[in-house]
């Protein structure tokens, strides 16, 4: 049987270790591992831990790494088959790590996986962070099964079959624990928010395939760090997007694609603007400024592809932007339809 390394990045989330950890305890897999690394939290969430919780392993980091440099800093520690990125803010079902194991055992050719990623608040309903499986569209924007922008649809078993995505999300990422350090781990210089995307992305060039299994389920609270809406939060999604185009797309596709993608940006700040939405686009401008920045100065603290040449699952051809709020489509199913 293959060991399965659930590690959980904790920075001052007492709370929801407390509320969730026993639902992970719970699992039904036999060979499974439970591993907190704490992004030196300021709050007792570690003088709990071992209160509560004394045979859980903690991994403790001498800073605050963010999800992505405290992932690649903790894993160094962790001897797995596979790895479980998991939040903090997240509630499993007893056997939710069985179907995504039996899947990935069935084809080696699958690097990393997702289960069907439910509200916590309203549990017929997908999440905003991944949903029933990622895909982009050919500007650089995510979106899901279950999911376009802010809109999540009800789960009436509409996306419950096995399928390829481009992206899973960080809230619940099984990935090959091997595939993980051969694709260069998650991007440090994200800090967080996008690392999960650009992580799949690059694994995808090297030739693996992400999935999607539905028969495995989890319940997201989602903006458990940085609440939507979030000046931090915008900023960073903003900035991490360009860069990752940057690093990943073709050459000759980003030096128009990315200049697009600065207007429509643009577009959607002034937007907000003239909607009394202030923060949102002073971030998004300095996310944009941020960006250049990278782009002539801060190349070299990245992570990019080590190969480029892929077919590409879950690559959205059209623009799910215009779909979504020009042409009122609020569905996956009416923006992709069979472009899958």
């Amino acid at each position: 049987m293959a060991k399965v390394s659930v590690v959980i990045i904790n920075y001052n989330g007492r709370k929801y270790l407390e509320k969730f950890l026993p639902s992970i305890l719970a699992s039904t897999y036999s060979d499974m591992e439970l591993i907190i690394a704490d992004n030196a939290s300021t709050d007792d969430s570690l003088a709990f831990m071992r209160s509560i919780y004394p045979a859980v392993r903690i991994i403790v980091l001498k800073r605050n790494h963010g999800y992505a440099g405290g992932y690649n800093e903790a894993l160094k520690e962790v001897k797995s088959d596979y790895y479980v990125l998991l939040n903090s803010d997240v509630e499993v079902s007893p056997g939710w790590i069985e179907p995504v194991v039996e899947l990935m055992e069935s084809d080696k050719g699958i690097g990393a996986c997702q289960p069907k990623i439910l509200s916590y608040k309203q549990k017929n309903q997908f999440e905003y962070a991944g949903a029933a499986g990622g895909w982009l569209d050919c500007l650089g924007y995510p979106f899901a099964r279950g999911r376009i922008f802010d809109i999540c649809e009800l789960d009436s078993g509409q996306y419950n079959e096995v399928e390829k995505i481009f992206w899973a999300s960080g809230a619940a990422l099984f990935v090959r624990s091997e595939l993980f350090f051969e694709a260069g781990g998650l991007d440090t210089y994200f800090f967080a928010h996008m690392e999960e995307i650009d992580f799949c992305w690059r694994l995808q060039l090297l030739g693996y395939s992400i999935y999607a299994c539905p028969a495995s389920e989890v319940y997201h609270v989602g903006g458990g760090t940085l609440p939507k809406g979030n000046e931090r939060k915008v900023f960073l999604n903003f900035r991490n997007n360009m860069i990752m185009l940057a690093k990943n797309l073709p050459k000759r596709q980003s030096f128009w694609k990315i200049p697009l993608r600065i207007l429509l940006d643009f577009i959607s700040a002034f937007k907000s603007l003239f909607a009394g939405q202030i923060v949102y686009f002073l971030a998004v401008g300095e996310a944009h400024l941020a960006f250049f920045k990278w782009l002539f100065f801060m190349q070299k603290k990245s992570v990019f592809p080590v190969k480029r040449k892929a077919r590409l699952s879950g690559w959205y051809l059209n623009c799910v932007a215009w779909k979504h709020f020009v042409e009122g489509k609020e569905t996956f199913d009416e923006i992709v339809g069979d472009k899958r």
